[in-house]
């Protein structure tokens, strides 16, 4: 067994070196949105695994490049970690209290545009390795890196990757792209991931906007339009109105409900972090609340452009009106069903002019949370924090990791440097230092312990 207390130190002692290379990565600019430095932080990134001794290939997609490395170790096990280097966008940037694309530490955090989304927990990965071998001579199974370039744009080439490398990527445990600890500073072990279904609405009723006075009466308005589909889509109860939405769903277990109930409270923090007067459909707290937060399925509208929204008044009637919507899905859901049950509900309910444009979709995920891996996961957060886990059997998000679990069928934990004031794709996105230094810790240990799995 390694000395852990050596790896730890050499964590401690080489921390500056970590926020350093963590803010080489954040003044790189990568947001997969708009296509800016994408490129460019693919090849930084594969540049930080050359050095480790990685073999590395960025691989070209129909979108981003992947970039893949791989490295031998002492057994014959492989873990494989999925991590992603695009980043949403800094917009906007007058909210921000120090420049996004410059890593800024004050109060023992440190600021940036994918400072914790992901690129922290990519040299989290990268410092607990540095550690791991220095203290013993050698990483102690064989690594790989699986990271894209897409995640905040649903990952819509990563399917296609994973299975057309499965060989390549093939893998005894996975470690997903996030973690860290709950409100209450105690590390959360989370098992599986919403699907979701993003689409975008849109009708035009004229080729240009009209004064009010002229068309007001007499002319359609996109805006309106819009809103009467949206209003389709669910009623006031918070029920989705769409037929056979709720088709094929699977309740969550009894385990399930056995790890909910365990978990702490956040209904006052939720409340005090985001000012709310309370939840909807009546629910106060308990378990009842976790399960509604990542059981049941939702419908957002996530933003909705039409008309003049500037300064002062505009009396006009706009020709065209823009919504985007995203439905969380849970298990016995998939997006491809949904987006075809959606266009028939639209079609039915009398708005075929309305266009149904997909912006993609992944199915949900779970890994059993008695799998072995998950056990050795946990085991490894007792001693590294010093504290129990907070074992959450599903997030409320989405990412891709049903690609890895249908494909490559591994199971898959999380480790890493998260908390709750992280502002992930928010302004001033920041990660804890003292949370960085044991995320690392946690992630060396399972590194370590990969060799008695």
């Amino acid at each position: 067994m390694a000395d852990f207390s050596a790896i730890d130190k050499y964590i401690d002692t080489h921390l500056e070196d970590s926020i350093a290379e963590l803010a080489r990565l954040c003044a790189q600019p990568s947001v997969s949105a708009q296509g800016l430095g994408i490129t460019e932080c693919a090849e930084l990134v594969a540049s930080l695994l050359r050095r480790r001794g990685f073999t590395v290939e960025v691989i070209a997609t129909h979108g981003n490049p992947v970039v893949y490395a791989e490295a031998e170790g002492a057994s014959d096990k492989t873990l494989l970690f999925y991590n992603h280097y695009d980043v949403q966008p800094p917009e906007p940037l007058e909210l921000w209290d120090s420049p996004p694309w410059q890593l800024t530490r004050r109060d023992g955090k440190l600021y940036a545009r994918g400072v914790g989304d992901d690129k922290g927990h990519i040299e989290c990965r990268l410092s607990a390795l540095d550690a791991v071998k220095a203290v013993t001579g050698s990483y102690p199974c064989r690594i790989k890196f699986v990271i894209e370039g897409e995640e905040e744009t649903s990952s819509v080439n990563l399917e296609s990757f994973v299975v057309n490398h499965a060989e390549k990527l093939k893998a005894d445990a996975c470690v997903w792209e996030f973690g860290g600890v709950s409100h209450e500073g105690k590390p959360e072990q989370y098992l599986g991931l919403r699907g979701i279904c993003y689409v975008e609405l849109s009708v035009q009723t004229a080729s240009q906007d009209a004064h009010s006075g002229l068309g007001g009466s007499i002319f359609a308005n996109a805006a309106w339009r819009l809103v009467w589909a949206l209003n389709t889509l669910k009623d006031q109860s918070e029920h989705i109105r769409i037929p056979g939405f709720y088709d094929g769903i699977k309740p969550p277990s009894a385990r399930d409900m056995e790890l909910l109930a365990a978990l702490p409270d956040d209904s006052e923090d939720h409340k005090r972090r985001y000012g709310l007067k309370g939840f909807l459909k009546g629910l106060t707290g308990g378990v009842e609340l976790r399960r509604e937060t990542v059981f049941v399925p939702t419908c957002t509208i996530c933003g909705f452009t039409s008309g003049y929204q500037g300064p002062g008044s505009k009396t006009v009637l706009p020709a065209r009106a823009s919504a985007k919507v995203d439905f969380r899905l849970v298990p016995g859901q998939d997006p491809l069903d949904i987006l075809a049950k959606l266009r028939q509900h639209l079609e039915a309910e009398g708005f075929s002019d309305v266009e149904v444009n997909y912006l993609g979709g992944e199915r949900p995920g779970r890994t059993d949370p008695d799998d072995p891996f998950v056990k050795l996961t946990i085991e490894a957060a007792r001693e590294a924090y010093g504290s129990e886990v907070v074992i959450v059997p599903m997030v409320g998000g989405s990412g891709p990791n049903h690609v890895f679990l249908d494909t490559l069928k591994v199971p898959i934990v999380s480790a890493g440097v998260g908390y709750p004031g992280g502002q992930a794709h928010a302004p001033n996105e920041n990660i804890v230092i003292d949370n960085f230094l044991t995320g690392t810790k946690h992630t060396a240990r399972i590194i370590e312990k990969m060799k008695e799995l």
